[in-house]
């Protein structure tokens, strides 16, 4: 279970993505470069050859704190953090020791935050697909309550669609193609769409279709609690396996 390949995106604000950036930098032995682009992003590149994201996102609530209050910010303080691939016993002191640095110095998570888990879908096949997702459905209730996911990240995270649950068993597909096809019925824009609208649930399968082969878990409110984002890293091994 822990030898499978992950990333994680972690969205917070307090901070600006390039102050972020320098954190991270500072803690992984990397430097930092500036690359723009839509996301406005700042990116970090280790030793090892890695490459570790600041982007911006529009969902964040961006704020930071003056005199002990948290007051509105500007857009400089939307923050994700994208990982590289990591490997649990190699990466996740690394992980934790950034994010406690981030959390030193005056990064925090607000309501409007979240964490996604991408777990290597190498070895799924369409038997295993159908397990994982009935696993989700089953326990659909279950996940919320525990995870306490914010009614205002719900539209990101939506639970498991109970048409595409009950198609799936009643037709008991053999293939990942025939599953590709279950999850995109009923959806008017093209697959290859990045942001497309099946990707919005606890179990994302819109990236394990499309090329990256990733099958992403959304069900997780952001944290800067190093323990805690190690416990939803673990849980989301252990259902992946």
């Amino acid at each position: 279970m822990l030898n499978t390949r992950f990333g994680i995106e972690i969205e917070f604000t307090g901070v600006t993505r390039e102050k972020a950036a320098e954190i991270a930098a500072s803690v992984l032995g990397g430097r930092v470069e500036y690359e723009g682009t839509y996301y406005r992003t700042y990116a970090v590149f280790t030793p090892d050859g890695r490459k570790w994201k600041f982007m911006s996102d529009g969902s964040i609530d961006c704020q930071r704190k003056e005199n002990g209050r948290k007051v509105c910010a500007s857009s400089e303080y939307s923050v994700e953090l994208v990982s590289p691939i990591l490997t649990y016993r190699e990466d996740i002191e690394k992980l934790q020791e950034t994010v406690r640095e981030l959390r030193r110095n005056g990064a925090f998570a607000n309501s409007s935050c979240g964490i996604h888990v991408h777990l290597d879908g190498k070895g799924h096949d369409a038997r295993s697909i159908r397990n994982f997702i009935n696993i989700i459905a089953s326990k659909n209730d279950l996940f919320y309550k525990a995870l306490q996911i914010n009614p205002e990240r719900a539209r990101f995270c939506q639970k498991m669609d109970a048409r595409l649950v009950e198609t799936m068993n009643r037709r008991k597909p053999r293939t990942l193609a025939k599953i590709e096809d279950i999850w995109y019925a009923g959806y008017s824009e093209s697959r290859n769409q990045h942001y497309h609208h099946s990707r919005y649930h606890f179990l994302n399968l819109h990236s394990f279709f499309t090329g990256n082969h990733t099958v992403e878990l959304r069900g997780f409110n952001s944290e800067l609690h190093a323990g805690k984002i190690r416990s939803y890293i673990v849980l989301a091994l252990a259902l992946n396996h």
